[in-house]
């Protein structure tokens, strides 16, 4: 049986009236109209579906009643019926906005085929719509959880430079949401309709990079058989994010600085220049001042890409957010899971207030939803946290320094990082990609906390 809410438009009665019925016998609610105006009427007050109308009406014509559905009504299709066809009638409207143009006498299985093919456009356009609104509430400002005063500032300075071209420089120790703040900067500016296109700069050799970013032209490298192009480019007139821009060499730098003075480059291998209007956000979880004063990097380049800095505050940096944060971990992860939890009990809240968060808000979000997959009961309880929680409880950060710090915090990251190699079987793409850092980034803490080699645990 078929549904939909059609509006049927034709100034012949006794057509208007065989073809309204026949359409209710296929299982559509039906609406007749006989004129332009009995059309805009119902089209006024009714939630259709589809409008089928003929050109010739008494009062006017199916343009008319094509030109108001657009105006008023612009979500809903129209399909426009004539008995005088041409090529030149259906391509004007087309470019009018009609889905299609049908000619009498009309043939019941094509007239059928037609409304179909007009009703699952329309869904397929909704779902698209609801899709993204999903996709704003997933990665627009509203999904940044907490109240502690530092986010506060945060989110006050991402509503006042959304909209601006300005480059923003987001900086942050790893696992702060670099990557989901620079979405909900995309998502909240006038750019939120066009690409938003992300580069891990880090996970990728210094030849590739610069492909990557700015494209090549065929036979610039061995194995460019064609030309490509690079995510500069993919980004016009939208957002690109450059994550980890700290780890960019030398010549990645001078070109990077020429690209955000002036918006144009050449792909390797090319003597062509491309121009693009891109917004730029870039991120680091280095002291990239420092690393000017070392000499490896540009001084200029930081003082163009640090016009406007936005910090993240680490997670032991605002302990009040993390009940709030782990409550929505848990919420989204119950859901996704298909379970029912309601919380945590409070010694495990304990337990989780009192962990140094090394990862910050990327492992709570890991502990949480790891918790929700091999909790049993309706709250998270102490054993369901992983025991680097436990184990790895640091001392008051009062009677840490130096070296004791460091290793306090060291030991719940090196204990996370090896079980979940263990539990990849020291896969490291398939842990990095459980942990939500990028290969680089895990190589670099292995080879850090002495994981480099295969640790066996006794069974």
């Amino acid at each position: 049986m078929k549904s939909g809410n059609l509006l049927l438009v034709d100034d012949d009665r006794l057509l208007l009236e065989s073809m309204s019925q026949w359409l209710r016998e296929q299982g559509f609610q039906v609406h007749s109209a006989g004129s332009r105006a009995e059309a805009v009427a119902i089209a006024s007050t009714e939630p259709l579906d589809l409008v089928l109308s003929d050109i010739r009406l008494s009062d006017g014509d199916g343009f008319e009643v094509l030109a108001w559905c657009r105006k008023n009504k612009p979500d809903l299709t129209v399909i426009l019926l004539t008995g005088y066809g041409s090529v030149d009638t259906a391509i004007d409207a087309l470019r009018a906005g009609a889905f299609d143009l049908l000619t009498k006498p009309l043939i019941d299985d094509e007239l059928l085929l037609a409304i179909e093919r007009a009703l699952t456009q329309r869904e397929v356009l909704e779902e698209n719509q609801k899709l993204k609104a999903q996709l704003d509430l997933r990665f627009g400002l509203e999904n940044i959880v907490g109240h502690d005063h530092r986010m506060l500032k945060v989110f006050d300075m991402v509503d006042r430079i959304a909209d601006t071209r300005a480059t923003v420089l987001v900086t942050g120790e790893s696992g702060t949401g670099k990557s989901l703040l620079a979405r909900a900067i995309h998502r909240r500016s006038s750019r939120r309709d066009q690409p938003f296109v992300e580069v891990a700069c880090g996970a990728m050799p210094e030849t590739l990079l610069e492909s990557e970013l700015f494209g090549h032209a065929a036979g610039a490298f061995t194995g460019a058989v064609g030309d490509k192009i690079g995510k500069f480019t993919q980004a016009n007139k939208g957002t690109i994010f450059l994550d980890e821009i700290g780890t960019s060499s030398a010549g990645l730098q001078v070109k990077l600085l020429r690209v955000l003075q002036e918006l144009e480059f050449e792909p390797v291998g090319s003597t062509k220049t491309q121009k693009v209007d891109t917004r730029v956000i870039l991120a680091t979880n280095e002291n990239l001042g420092k690393a000017v004063a070392e000499g490896r990097f540009r001084q200029d380049l930081f003082y163009r890409i640090n016009v406007i800095n936005i910090e993240l505050p680490s997670l032991r940096e605002r302990l009040a957010d993390i009940q709030q944060l782990a409550m929505h971990f848990l919420s989204r992860t119950c859901e996704e899971a298909g379970k029912m939890m309601h919380g945590f009990t409070d010694e495990a809240l304990q337990v989780m207030q009192r962990y140094n968060w090394p990862g910050n808000v990327r492992e709570l979000q890991n502990v949480v939803e790891r918790a929700v997959l091999l909790g049993r009961g309706p709250k998270i309880l102490v054993e369901d946290l992983p025991s680097s929680l436990t184990l790895g409880q640091p001392v008051g950060m009062e009677q840490l320094t130096g070296k004791a710090l460091k290793e306090a915090l060291e030991a719940p990251e090196r204990a996370i990082i090896l079980e979940m190699l263990q539990k990849h079987d020291w896969n490291r793409n398939a842990t990095a990609d459980a942990l939500g850092i990028n290969r680089t980034t895990l190589y670099k803490k292995m080879k850090r906390l002495g994981l480099d080699k295969p640790i066996h645990t006794a069974s």
